[in-house]
């Protein structure tokens, strides 16, 4: 008894405490470890030095490390990527902030023409460990200027690696993998998230990419979500469990690369899919998986394949109508329901 009392105890004490911090949080915690791991690490962007960025993603950090590696830059994204591509070839790991993801789209030329193809043209001798991060996804209906989630756009292209944290915890793991990673790596966290809060492990940890994670087990339908969609497919996930629907939600946290396996384990397990994407549906990610699961796993399905993506059209500055053009848990529910009646 006093032997299984002792075990007890060290096993309790073995285990680390539990914390829960902030989405924002998490992220500024795994900068600041990366940056006191590896001096060669720096981050530039708009308003990140001592204001701490629009959502506060780098607060704290310039007061620690000097605006000598925390640098606000000029308005021009374009020049900011530069900058960062030509410091990664020379041996730096720059962090490159752009704040709102749709501006991103100022920098395709380099990143798709430069560095994507720098390591494959130069025969694997000059590497581009260049971590670009950007917030995505509308909120507060802020038009169509603030609102994308462009990440489709970059999945298409090989060279690039894209993350997609849907939680705290994923968040710093990945964050802290994204720094460490000789690729050229798109980081994308949805604005939605920032607030929310979630277990991270005081010590240290890093997640691997193209790992997905099963949040929610179920044997009826997959749902396969991305970041903030992550949230509203749990959502439904709950009231279709209400109507004794069982939902599979796998998040990939990554989408290039994807975790191919584990969505075609589960919808081999349900015989059921849809994915909910913020994004819109042509020629998207949503468009990706429906033709993965078609061309590996057609026999393993019971109902035609379903996506609960944004409709096609500008997002909108009125709430009602941003409301309506950007998938739901109530429109989950229904296209779910809908999918177990065939």
């Amino acid at each position: 008894m006093a032997q299984t009392k002792i075990a007890e105890a060290s096993a309790n004490q073995a285990q680390p405490p539990e914390r829960t911090i902030s989405y924002v949080e998490a992220g500024v915690e795994a900068l600041r470890e990366e940056m006191q791991r590896d001096p060669t690490i720096f981050y530039i962007g708009q308003g990140i030095g001592p204001r701490g960025g629009n959502w506060q993603q780098t607060r704290g950090l310039c007061a620690e490390f000097g605006e000598e590696r925390l640098r606000d830059t000029p308005i021009s994204e374009v020049g900011q990527v530069g900058v960062g591509i030509g410091a990664a070839m020379a041996g730096s790991r720059p962090i490159v902030d752009i704040v709102f993801m749709d501006f991103m789209l100022e920098t395709c030329g380099i990143l798709i023409q430069q560095a994507s193809t720098t390591y494959y043209v130069s025969n694997g001798k000059i590497k581009v460990p260049l971590l670009v991060r950007a917030a995505m996804g509308g909120v507060r209906s802020s038009g169509p200027h603030h609102s994308h989630t462009l990440y489709n756009f970059f999945v298409h292209i090989p060279g690039l690696e894209v993350v997609v944290p849907a939680t705290p915890n994923d968040v710093k793991g990945l964050l802290k993998t994204a720094i460490r990673n000789d690729n050229p790596v798109l980081f994308l966290e949805h604005k939605g998230l920032y607030g929310t809060k979630g277990a991270v492990p005081a010590e240290e940890y890093l997640i691997p990419f193209g790992k997905a994670v099963v949040r929610r087990s179920g044997s009826d339908v997959t749902l396969v979500a991305v970041s903030l969609m992550v949230s509203r497919a749990l959502e439904a996930a709950e009231t279709l469990a209400k109507s004794g629907i069982s939902v599979e939600v796998i998040d990939p946290r990554t989408v290039a690369p994807l975790d191919r396996g584990a969505i075609l384990n589960s919808v081999a397990k349900t015989g059921r899919l849809a994915i909910v994407d913020e994004a819109y549906a042509a020629c998207g990610f949503s468009a990706e998986v429906a033709a993965l699961v078609a061309e590996e796993a057609l026999d393993e399905l019971d109902a035609p394949v379903r996506r609960i993506c944004a409709l096609p059209a500008p997002h909108a500055f009125s709430p009602s109508l941003d409301g309506h053009l950007r998938p739901t848990a109530d429109k989950i529910v229904s296209a779910v329901s809908e999918m177990m009646k065939r």
